[in-house]
């Protein structure tokens, strides 16, 4: 019985694991067939996608153009710019040289282009796999010898038929068509169609005219280095374009002839040296580049896309544009460069001046330039003081003061003790300055100056109130620009109105409401101010003959030089300084700025009538009531508006003969280089608590007397005298 039980046991096993066997094969055959039947779905797939693509190329180039008809056609906007006056000034846009052969085109000029746009160019079909993982590569390890992922071919595409847009249809629509390409026409068709059309900067297309534009020759003519410069300048046109960035350019040469000689292109024994190459002298150029550099950009936002020619008529001036260059080349200081820029008073630029020389740099020194703006910044300092309370008339204290560890100094050490307002923001006072910006809080200045306009980062250390935050000079004359209209904002504009070269009217300019920045009689207050600056203070060298309101600005150490003022609804922001920071020598705001500014003045306003300044105070009734918030004024009353950031003053009459000056003018920087270091910008001063205005620093004294305050706050009073001031810690500077 034993014995058969053992029996049994034994088929038992040998069936079960005959049973096991068959499962594992019958699964190991189902994932087989899974695996085939996605081999045979997936091949089924690409097919598919190569025959669609097949047919969509073979449709392509059914539909592209005759090699004959791609020749003819030549690609890109021409763009007339007109003055004010309906005069051209500049005619912008493409520049075709000769279309040369393939056999015409210099062997060097192939290979150059080849090397650092297409190397495998010849083995490719319209586009190139291996370049794809290239650019992959690239990503990863910044390796500027790779270049981009579009090849030759697909580039003639994007340029004859699409756009540069960067979306995934696009760069479809630009395989599909650089494939059609290569099945239309050959290789050396293709590099011919591309060296006569690709764009080189400078309004070059075509090796031909860029080899007129920078080396003074036809491309028939190119060495290798000229080749190299030029096959270069594709990646990035702009920034490499010899015109723009000499060393630039020479750094991208040496690029591509490290890639030709890695290539076998030019023997590795051959030495090449781009930066001797002789480009060619621009003439012609002007500061009117400056402005078209700056006002044209604009058309992307104001115009929807368009490639026909168009006529842009601007605001500029040719006889103040003129004027203006001739202003900044008589009077800017031997090494230093110049700007300046002129507004109407509904902010259309009616000259606009960004350096010495536009062909020797074209970098926008009125637009782009960061610059610090030295005294002139006060004009947000009285602002905020004029709104708190103070008038022009009101007595304050020229002494030293001591707030936060800072202690700044008048130009020459000298202090005048009380005087008026008038005189001391006329006379530059530093000290007067600190109390009122202690007084009204630095982070009000701060919000005063966001207000008009300034959208540079703006400290709220106490050194901000003499101009240790920087701003461009559009900001700070777009500023003046406001306070010469009674407070309301303006906005510069450059471009009046579009239109095709048939006529049709594609953009009509039109003024947006201004909004009101500061009650009328803060913008009074503020003109009467600016008018003594020029009249009896630093700004005298501004005078033209009529009433002028404007406001000087010196930098420590002499390195920038600022004046901004108006006079007859013109108004007109001038620096100078140097583009390494550097100092130079007897650089004042009150000097060659100011006399650059009376020189374009007297020019601008000639055909201009007179006119007197508003600088009669009509005072709310709120300063005669007990409220202390509405002293020291609240930034959150008015719009904070995109503008610049001075004032000007107007109003007081010109000294009479004889009359003497009651404080000796002096210069403006206070600010040491440890002050300066400590001017950190502040972000944007919303974002930060403001200085509690009611609590004085260290023992600073309030910039007025006693009995002003009284009144100014509703306890009445007889007049005293001003209460001095503490002494500050003895310190020498």
């Amino acid at each position: 019985m034993a014995k058969r039980s053992d029996s049994r046991r034994g088929r038992s096993g040998a069936s079960n694991r005959a049973a096991a066997a068959k499962k594992a094969q019958e699964e190991r055959g189902g994932f087989a067939k899974w695996v085939r039947r996605l081999a045979i779905g997936g091949a089924m797939a690409a097919l598919l996608v190569v025959l669609f693509a097949g047919l969509a190329v073979a449709f392509a180039a059914r539909s592209l153009p005759s090699f004959y008809q791609l020749q003819a056609t030549q690609v890109g906007q021409t763009i007339v710019v007109r003055a004010r006056d309906g005069s051209e000034i500049v005619e912008l846009g493409p520049s075709f040289g000769e279309w040369l052969d393939s056999g015409e085109i210099p062997q060097v000029m192939k290979d150059a282009m080849i090397s650092v746009e297409d190397r495998r160019f010849h083995s490719h079909w319209g586009i190139d796999p291996v370049r794809l993982t290239g650019a992959i590569i690239e990503g990863v390890t910044g390796d500027d010898r790779i270049g981009g992922t579009s090849t030759i071919t697909q580039q003639l595409a994007r340029n004859v038929f699409l756009n540069s847009n960067r979306t995934l249809d696009r760069k479809l629509r630009e395989a599909v068509l650089a494939m059609a390409l290569e099945w239309k026409f050959s290789k050396e068709q293709i590099l011919e169609l591309y060296l006569n059309k690709v764009y080189f900067g400078g309004g070059a297309y075509g090796i031909d005219s860029a080899s007129r534009k920078f080396f003074s020759h036809p491309a028939t003519d190119l060495s290798v280095a000229e080749a190299a410069i030029i096959a270069g300048l594709v990646k990035a046109p702009s920034r490499y374009s010899p015109t723009a960035d000499v060393d630039a350019a020479v750094s991208r040469a040496g690029v591509v002839l490290r890639l030709m000689k890695e290539q076998g292109r030019i023997a590795d024994s051959v030495t090449i040296d781009p930066s001797a190459v002789k480009l060619k002298e621009e003439t012609g150029q002007n500061s009117v580049r400056y402005f078209t550099d700056w006002a044209l950009p604009q058309l992307d936002l104001l115009l929807p896309e368009t490639f026909e020619p168009i006529e842009v008529w601007t605001t500029l001036d040719t006889g103040m544009q003129r004027a203006a260059t001739a202003s900044i080349k008589a009077n800017t200081p031997e090494g230093a460069q110049g700007a300046l820029v002129s507004l109407d008073r509904d902010g259309a630029v009616l000259a606009l001046v960004g350096g010495t020389d536009y062909v020797e740099t074209n970098y926008n020194r009125a637009t782009d330039a960061v610059r610090q703006p030295g005294s002139s910044w006060k004009l947000f300092v009285y602002l905020a003081a004029l709104e708190a309370g103070y008038t022009p008339d009101d007595r304050v204290v020229d002494t030293p003061v001591t707030i936060d560890g800072w202690s700044p100094r008048n130009s020459g050490g000298g202090y005048a003790g009380e005087m008026d307002l008038r005189s001391a923001f006329a006379y530059s006072k530093n000290t007067v300055a600190a109390q009122l910006g202690n007084e009204v809080g630095f982070g009000t200045v701060s919000s005063m100056a966001r207000r008009f306009g300034i959208t540079t980062p703006i400290s709220t250390y106490p050194s901000m109130v003499l101009g240790t935050s920087e701003v461009r000079l559009i900001d700070m004359t777009r500023a003046f620009a406001a306070v010469s209209e009674g407070g309301q904002s303006v906005e510069p504009y450059g471009i009046l109105k579009v239109t095709t070269s048939d006529g049709e009217l594609l953009y009509q300019h039109e003024r947006k409401e201004p909004v009101q920045l500061v009650p009328d009689y803060v913008a009074a207050g503020i003109t009467d101010l600016l008018q003594t600056a020029v009249n009896t203070g630093t700004g005298r060298a501004a005078q033209i003959g009529r009433p002028v309101a404007g406001k000087t600005g010196t930098t420590n150490s002499n390195k920038d030089g600022y004046f901004v003022g108006f006079s007859s609804g013109v108004t007109t922001g001038v620096w100078m300084g140097r583009d390494d920071n550097a100092r130079v020598a007897s650089l004042q705001g009150g000097r060659a700025p100011a006399q650059a500014f009376a020189a374009f003045m007297r020019y601008a306003v000639k055909d201009r009538p007179v006119e007197e300044f508003e600088t009669e105070l009509q005072l709310p009734e709120w300063q005669m009531e007990p409220d202390d918030e509405q002293f020291f004024g609240d930034p959150d009353d008015y719009y904070f508006i995109d503008e610049q950031g001075n004032l000007i003053e107007p109003g007081r009459g010109a000294p009479q003969p004889g009359q003497g000056s009651p404080f000796p003018v002096e210069g403006e920087p206070g600010v040491s280089e440890a002050d300066r270091r400590r001017a950190v910008p502040a972000t944007d001063p919303q974002r930060q608590p403001a200085r509690p205005p009611q609590q004085p620093n260290e023992g600073a004294p309030p910039a007025a007397s006693d009995d002003f305050l009284r009144r100014a706050t509703g306890g009445g009073g007889t007049t005293q005298p001003p209460r001095p001031a503490p002494s500050p810690p003895a310190t020498e500077y």
